[in-house]
C-alpha cells in the first residue's frame, strides 16, 4: 500500500480533489467528534493534458431523482448489458450504442483511470464568447492613456468571432454603438437615475416594438441586428473600436477644487447587466469593469464628492458610521445575483492609491466568479501584465477560461452535502442528498459558477448521516460524484464528471487509521475558508475564538498526553503541522483587519476562497527561501531567527514577493563590491533571488507586488510582520542568544502559542 501522502498526491493530480479525511468515520456521532468536517477542496477544471474529451454524451441513471453518470464504481453485467447505479442501486440498461461492450472492450468511463472524464455535448447551438468593457473616464491623463493601450492590446488577443462591446462612464454613462460606418454614435444615460432592466432594453431599442395592447418583449438572440449595434464580432469592428478607444477623452465635466469627480459606476454596471440580459441571457459573458476611484453619485455610491469626507474605514464601519455602506452593498448584490442567474461574470480592475469601494462591490466578482485586480495605477506593470494574463492560452491554444458553469454534487446515501465556499451562487436545488446543517453556501446540491479557470477551487463540506446503531457494512465505501457542465472557451458545451470513493471505518476500533488518513494541509485550508466565510458576517475576535476552540478540541481528540502534564503532549506526524498553520492563519490578513483597509481585506479574502491548495497555503503560511555563500538556496523557517546579516531572503506571500538583504549583505551592496571582478560570487548571490522571483512573477495571477528591501529599510516591515516573532524586544536578553533579528511586537510567538495550546489540551477541567 502506498503511503497516504502518495495516495493524496495521486488523487489530486488525477481528480483535482483533496479531502480533509481519506478514511471516513461510519456514523454521524463519530464524524462530529473528529472536529474537522469531512470536506474537500475540488478544482473542477484542473488541467489534464492527458485527458482528451470524449465525443459522446454521458450515460445517466434512469431514476428521475438520481441521474448519476455511469462511472468506474458501478457494477456492470456485461452479458445482460445492464449497469447498477452506485448511488441509488437502480439497474439500468445500456443504450444501443454500447451493444459491443464486454470485459475486454470497455468504454472509457468504466476504466478506473478515468474517474475524471470530460464529455463534449453535441446538441444545441454554440454560443459566442462575449466581452463587454465598462471603462471609467474620470482618470488622470496618463492613467487613461495606459488603460486605453491595454484595452487596445486585449482586442488583438480575442478570437476574431468573439463579440465585444464598450460602455464608458463618468458623470454620464455612454453605450457606444459599434457600427462600421465610421460615425461615432452612443446612447447616453444619466448617472443619477436607477433604471430597470426593461427600461434599459427599451431605451437601447432591444425590445420588439409592441403590437397594440401587448408588452414589448425582448428580442430573441437570432434577431442579432439589434443587439449587434452594441456587441459586434471583433473581426468586424477591430479597426473602428481601436480608433474609438484611442479617441476616448477624460470626462469633460469640470471637477471643482476640493471635490471628487462624479463617477456613476452603479448605473454603468446596471446598463451593462441589462444590455446582456436583453441580448444574451443564459450565455457565457464577461463584463470587465475598469475604474480609478470610488463611485460618487447615483445608485451604488460609496462616498460623497467632498474630498474632506474620507471614504469609510474599519473604525467607521464598527461605529456604524459608514452612511452609504448598506445601501451600496445591497445594490451591487442585486446586480451580482441578476448577472449570476444568466451566467455572466463581472471582473473588477480597480487602480487607485486610495480605496475604491471594493468592500461594497466585491459581491459582483465573488458571486459571478469574476476576477478582482487591485493596483495603484493603470500605468504599472502589475496591472498591465495581470490584465494580459486574463487572456492566457492553454496547450491547445484556447483561453484558460470557461463560462456559465453549473456544478452538481451527488452522494451515496450515508452522506449529505452541507454547502460550498468559493466563487459560486446557490441554485436552490433541494434533494435527498442536501443536509439541513449548512456550512458556507448551503441548502442546495447545485451551484452556478459563472466563470471558471483551471485553478478555480471550491471548498465542499459534507455530513455523515449514518446513525450510530446502523453501521456501514465492513469494506463499504462512500461515493461522491461531481458533475460540472460549462461552456468551453472554444464555444463547445462540455460536461466533466469526477467520481470518487473512500472507505468507511469504525472510529472506535480504527481511530489510528482515520488519524493517519488526515490531510493536514487540505484541512487547514478548509477550516480557514470556514473562518473567512464567518468573518464576513461575524466580529473578528469571535471568529478567532471559534478557530481556537476547534484547534483545542482537535488536539484533545488526537494528542497523546498525560492529564494535566503539558510537557507530555505530542501530536502524530499527520497532524504535527496543523497547529502552526492555524497560528499563521490567525495572524493573516484574512482574519486580522488591523493595518488593512476594508478594500484590502475584501481583496485578500476574494483570492483566498478561490485558489487551489498550494496557493492557499502560501497565503496562510508564506514561504521563505534563504540565499547565502554556504550552499544552494534553501527553504528556511518563517521565523525571526532566519533573518541573519549574511543572508538574502526571498519571501513569497502570494500577494507580495519580498527580497530582503541582511545587514552585512546590504553594506557590501552599498559599497559596490558586486561591481568588482574579484567578487563575482557576490554578484551571483545578489542575482539568484532576482531570477527566482522573476519566475514566480512570470506566471502568477494576479501578479504579486514586488518589494526589494534591506535590513532597517522601511519596507522590511513586509517580512517582519509575517515571520514568527520568536525573538522580540521583550525576551531578547533572556536567552543570551545573538542570532536572528528581534522584532518589536507584542504578538505571541509560535512557541508561546503552542505552550498555551498544550496547557489547554491536557487540562482536565477543559
Amino acid at each position: 500500500m502506498a503511503t497516504y501522502q502518495e495516495f493524496i498526491q495521486q488523487n489530486e493530480d488525477r481528480d483535482g480533489v483533496r479531502f480533509s479525511w481519506n478514511l471516513w468515520p461510519s456514523s454521524r456521532l463519530e464524524a462530529t467528534r473528529l472536529v474537522v468536517p469531512v470536506s474537500c477542496l475540488f478544482t473542477p477544471l484542473k488541467e489534464r493534458p492527458d485527458l482528451p474529451p470524449v465525443q459522446y454524451e454521458p450515460v445517466l441513471c434512469s431514476r428521475a431523482n438520481c441521474k448519476a453518470v455511469l462511472n468506474p464504481l458501478c457494477q456492470v453485467d456485461f452479458r445482460a448489458k445492464i449497469w447498477a447505479c452506485n448511488f441509488c442501486f437502480q439497474r439500468n440498461p445500456f443504450p444501443p450504442s454500447y451493444a459491443g461492450i464486454s470485459e475486454v472492450n470497455q468504454p472509457a468511463e468504466l476504466m478506473p483511470q478515468f474517474s475524471t472524464i470530460e464529455y463534449i455535448v453535441q446538441r444545441g447551438p454554440s454560443a459566442p464568447l462575449i466581452f463587454l468593457y465598462v471603462v471609467d473616464t474620470c482618470l488622470e491623463e496618463e492613467d487613461l492613456q495606459a488603460l486605453k493601450e491595454s484595452l487596445q492590446m486585449s482586442l488583438s488577443l480575442l478570437p476574431p468571432n468573439a463579440l465585444v462591446g464598450l460602455i464608458t462612464f463618468g458623470r454620464m454613462v455612454q453605450v457606444h454603438e459599434l457600427s462600421c460606418e465610421g460615425i461615432a454614435k452612443s446612447y447616453v444615460f444619466r448617472g443619477t437615475k436607477d433604471l430597470s432592466s426593461k427600461q434599459i432594453q427599451e431605451m437601447l431599442g432591444l425590445t420588439k416594438p409592441a403590437a397594440s395592447g401587448q408588452q414589448g418583449r425582448p428580442m430573441a438572440p437570432q434577431d442579432a441586428s439589434a443587439s449587434c449595434r452594441f456587441l459586434q464580432p471583433v473581426h468586424r469592428v477591430d479597426m473602428n473600436l481601436t480608433d474609438l478607444l484611442g479617441e476616448l477623452q477624460r470626462d469633460p465635466w469640470p471637477v471643482p477644487q476640493g471635490k471628487r469627480p462624479l463617477r456613476s459606476t452603479g448605473v454603468a454596471l446596471s446598463v451593462a447587466v441589462g444590455l446582456l440580459e436583453g441580448t444574451f441571457p443564459n450565455t457565457g459573458a464577461r463584463v470587465m469593469l475598469f475604474f480609478g476611484g470610488p463611485p460618487t453619485q447615483g445608485p451604488g455610491m460609496v462616498v460623497g464628492d467632498e474630498l474632506k469626507t474620507p471614504i469609510r474605514s474599519w473604525h467607521d464601519i464598527q461605529k456604524d458610521n459608514a452612511r452609504y455602506l448598506k445601501k451600496a452593498t445591497k445594490y451591487y448584490e442585486a446586480l451580482a445575483n441578476r448577472s449570476a442567474v444568466n451566467g455572466h461574470s463581472i471582473d473588477i480592475y480597480a487602480c487607485a492609491l486610495d480605496q475604491t469601494g471594493l468592500l461594497e462591490m466585491k459581491c459582483l466578482s465573488n458571486l459571478t466568479g469574476g476576477h478582482i485586480v487591485m493596483g495603484d495605477s493603470f500605468n504599472t506593470s502589475l496591472f498591465k501584465q495581470t490584465f494580459q494574463r486574463v487572456f492566457n492560452k492553454d496547450y491547445n491554444g484556447d483561453f484558460r477560461m470557461a463560462f456559465g458553469g453549473v456544478m452538481e454534487v451527488k452522494t451515496s446515501r450515508e452522506l449529505k452535502v452541507c454547502g460550498a465556499i468559493g466563487p459560486c451562487v446557490s441554485l436552490n436545488s433541494k434533494g435527498s442528498c442536501v443536509s439541513e446543517n449548512e456550512m458556507g453556501i448551503g441548502g442546495t446540491a447545485q451551484w452556478k459558477v459563472c466563470s471558471l479557470n483551471p485553478s478555480t477551487t471550491l471548498g465542499i463540506y459534507f455530513e455523515v448521516v449514518n446513525q450510530h446503531n446502523a453501521p456501514v457494512p465492513q469494506g463499504g465505501r462512500g461515493a461522491i460524484q461531481f458533475v460540472t457542465q460549462y461552456q468551453h472557451s472554444n464555444t463547445q458545451r462540455r460536461i466533466r464528471v469526477t467520481t470518487i470513493a473512500r472507505n468507511w471505518a469504525d472510529a472506535q476500533s480504527q481511530i489510528q487509521h482515520i488519524e493517519s488518513s488526515f490531510d493536514q494541509e487540505a484541512a487547514a485550508v478548509l477550516m480557514a475558508r470556514l473562518g473567512v466565510f464567518r468573518a464576513e458576517s461575524e466580529e473578528g475576535p469571535d471568529v478567532l475564538r471559534w478557530l481556537d476552540r476547534q484547534l483545542i478540541r482537535l488536539c484533545q481528540k488526537f494528542g497523546q498526553f498525560n492529564k494535566d502534564d503539558p510537557s507530555s503532549f505530542k501530536l502524530s506526524e499527520s497532524l504535527s503541522l496543523y497547529p502552526q498553520f492555524m497560528f499563521h492563519l490567525r495572524r493573516s490578513p484574512f482574519l486580522q483587519v488591523f493595518n488593512n483597509s476594508p478594500d484590502e481585506s475584501s481583496y485578500y479574502r476574494h483570492h483566498f476562497v478561490r485558489q487551489d491548495l498550494t496557493q492557499s497555503l502560501i497565503m496562510v503560511q508564506p514561504i521563505l527561501y534563504s540565499y547565502s555563500f554556504h550552499g544552494p538556496p534553501e527553504p528556511v523557517l518563517l521565523d525571526s531567527s532566519s533573518i541573519l546579516p549574511d543572508r538574502i531572503l526571498l519571501m513569497d506571500t502570494f500577494f507580495q514577493l519580498v527580497i530582503y538583504h541582511g545587514e552585512t549583505i546590504a553594506q557590501w551592496r552599498k559599497a559596490g563590491y558586486q561591481e568588482m571582478a574579484e567578487y563575482e560570487n557576490f554578484k551571483q548571490l545578489l542575482q539568484a533571488p532576482l531570477d527566482d522571483a522573476q519566475e514566480i512573477l512570470q506566471t502568477r495571477f494576479p501578479m504579486p507586488r514586488y518589494v526589494d528591501t534591506e535590513h532597517g529599510g522601511s519596507q522590511a516591515r513586509f517580512l517582519l510582520s509575517k515571520v514568527n516573532p520568536s525573538q522580540t524586544h521583550n525576551n531578547l536578553y533572556a536567552w543570551g542568544q545573538e542570532t536572528g533579528a528581534p522584532i518589536l511586537t507584542d504578538d505571541v510567538s509560535l512557541q508561546v502559542f503552542m505552550d498555551h495550546l498544550k496547557k489547554l489540551a491536557v487540562s482536565s477541567s477543559a
